[in-house]
């Protein structure tokens, strides 16, 4: 049964009997109340525990009007800045604007600020001098400690001093708030909060902490790029709810004190989760502008688990979700199917049934239940651990019921498959079945680079273990009778990447009979082990000193290497060429990247114009 949305206005409360909210969530996003946006997630977790939560969605910041449009909350401001850091949501990894916004209304940019959290914490603090503010969400989540700012090329403080927070939550937040909430209903003062897990707070001691381990100063980091390294190693390995310990990190005369991960959700706590009164839309206030474009990709997608112990370098979902991996029981996934059928939109096809990555179902050893996970190393990475299970066969059952769900015509998976992981399964069956029934025409991987030395500070196995990959998939699908292609993503300027790898790269791309579409520069955002390495030039794990391209010339050299056959790309390709001394790439032999001359460009009004004239 659908229900209505969470309130949006004083007319919502009347209708509701609510003379005062207990929270207000303010968020980055428009109001889509669906289980794939947070801030639906914590509203709706709130509201199941009995508390009265209201949503303030984009609010206009100039002054304090929205912001006490619900009035003043009994408990706090809860405020994230949406799905997306806004950060990145506004800027390209050369920093260009954005002209859209997926998570606004009718896709228009301009609906949420620059560094959104700080700025709706300062108006919320305006508006209500006295009310608790907990910030939360990725935003928040990974400038817990002080990191580098990519956009000012800086390291800034931990972004509870920049709010002025209370409180700030860090990771998946469902059990924390929850327990947070529970301590303000029954009268403690935000400020005593100081022994949650999943939690940072501010002190001006330590004298209460019994074991804790301390991170070089903000003041150390700023200084001295080794000292941010070493911050960086301390806080990457303590993500851990079992063996994790407190952090503290000094910033001035006060401490940022982060307790432990949080305990990961158990099946029923998932389940509940995902069980909850979502709407599964966007609020009907958005209709007039066309509604919100990222309702789309994920409408009729599924998640089935949280975490990722992938290892990649430049992905910070390791400092957000953690790597232990949690699940929900089929039976909640199979109920939440059946609401989909039932859904008026729903044309048979489900786009995805997957997390961070999708055919990690389950918790990578025996061992991380009760030890958690091993800080001396990665469970994948390089080679796959001993005590590593490798199975697929879980998640090949959860597929196949779904596929008999009455009204399910076919079954994606979109959200990306660990080709490694995949090949390292000795039975061959889900494989099969993956290329059979759950890809149509394509399959998307995401192998990222293909020299071994890049490879390496990207987390990402050999390319022998690619290339194993690939001949695997395309035997199978031969076997089959199916004539199905790899769409693989790449990745230019990672660190470790310099012109003699991208050209490396651009030569394999050649031997692939086309020109890759999906093309990202790397992007140095908050909490990734990549990005510490792009701005110490230190990998903090390992020691050792890494190439680091940083000039915008060399990363558009970088990047138009692999897209070398397109036209507007020849002068910067042949710049790249010269300057790494391959001159021998240049010419009109098979093993050349492009002609002694650029290719004539495309002539439109000339072709159009001979149409005219054959008339």
């Amino acid at each position: 049964m659908i229900n209505t949305f969470l309130p949006v206005s004083k007319e919502d409360l009347k209708n509701r009997g609510i003379d005062q909210l207990d929270f207000i969530l303010i968020t980055g996003d428009a109001y889509v109340d669906h289980p794939s946006f947070g801030a639906a997630i914590i509203g709706r977790t709130l509201e199941s525990q009995g508390f009265t939560v209201g949503i303030i969605a984009q609010p206009d910041w100039s002054d304090t009007k929205d912001f006490i449009k619900l009035g003043k909350p009994k408990l706090g401001f809860l405020i994230n800045s949406g799905n997306i850091d806004s950060m990145v949501n506004h800027y390209t990894a050369a920093k260009k604007k954005r002209h859209d916004d997926l998570y606004s209304p009718g896709g228009e940019a301009g609906h949420r600020p620059d560094r959104a959290v700080i700025v709706y914490c300062n108006r919320a603090r305006e508006a209500y001098k006295d009310v608790p503010i907990i910030i939360g969400g990725i935003e928040a989540s990974l400038r817990r400690f002080a990191h580098y700012d990519y956009w000012e090329d800086k390291i800034r403080r931990s972004i509870l001093l920049d709010s002025k927070a209370d409180l700030l939550v860090y990771g998946m937040g469902e059990k924390t708030i929850i327990q947070v909430a529970e301590l303000l209903k029954y009268g403690m003062k935000i400020s005593s909060i100081t022994d949650v897990r999943g939690t940072v707070y501010l002190s001006k001691d330590t004298a209460n902490i019994k074991d804790f381990i301390e991170a070089p100063s903000y003041e150390q980091c700023v200084e001295d790029k080794i000292e941010y390294a070493d911050s960086y190693k301390i806080e990457y390995f303590e993500q851990d709810a079992i063996n994790g310990k407190t952090i503290v990190q000094k910033h001035g005369d006060h401490y940022i004190i982060q307790n432990p991960p949080q305990y990961p959700l158990t099946e029923e706590e998932m389940d509940l989760v995902y069980s909850l009164p979502y709407a599964r839309t966007y609020h009907p206030m958005y209709e007039a502008k066309g509604g919100i474009p990222a309702i789309k990709e994920v409408e009729f997608s599924i998640t089935s688990h949280r975490g990722c112990f992938g290892a990649c370098s430049f992905c910070a979902l390791t400092f957000h979700q953690g790597r232990t991996i949690q699940h929900r029981t089929q039976e909640s996934i199979l109920k939440e199917v059946k609401i989909m059928t039932e859904l008026p939109d729903f044309k048979g096809y489900i786009h995805d049934v997957g997390g961070p990555t999708a055919n990690f179902r389950h918790r990578a050893c025996k061992i991380q239940e009760k030890s958690g996970v091993c800080k001396n190393r990665q469970c994948i990475f390089p080679t796959p651990c001993k005590n590593l299970i490798v199975d697929h066969s879980e998640y090949l059952s959860l597929l196949r019921k779904i596929r008999k769900v009455p009204g399910v015509k076919k079954v994606f998976i979109r959200s990306g498959i660990r080709f490694d992981y995949l090949i390292y399964d000795k039975d061959d069956t889900f494989f099969k079945e993956l290329c059979k029934y759950h890809i149509s025409g394509q399959l998307k991987v995401a192998p990222e680079h293909i020299n071994d030395r890049v490879l390496k500070q990207m987390g990402k196995p050999k390319m022998e273990v690619y290339e194993k990959f690939t001949k695997k998939y395309f035997s199978i699908n031969k076997e089959l009778g199916k004539k199905q292609y790899l769409v693989p993503y790449l990745m230019s300027s990672h660190p470790g990447s310099d012109l003699n790898a991208s050209i490396e790269l651009a030569q394999y791309i050649k031997t692939m009979g086309y020109t890759p579409e999906q093309v990202q520069d790397f992007y140095p955002t908050p909490g990734s082990l990549s990005t510490t390495i792009y701005y110490s030039g230190i990998n903090p794990v390992t020691g050792e000193k890494v190439y680091v391209p940083k000039s915008q010339k060399e990363k558009n050299m970088q990047r138009a290497l692999l897209q070398f056959g397109m036209p507007k790309n020849y002068k910067i390709v042949k710049e790249a060429l010269i300057s790494a001394h391959r001159e021998d790439l240049i010419g009109s032999s098979s093993k050349c990247l492009i002609g002694n001359v650029p290719p004539r460009p495309f002539n439109n009004k000339r072709k159009n114009k001979s149409k005219k004239n054959n008339r």
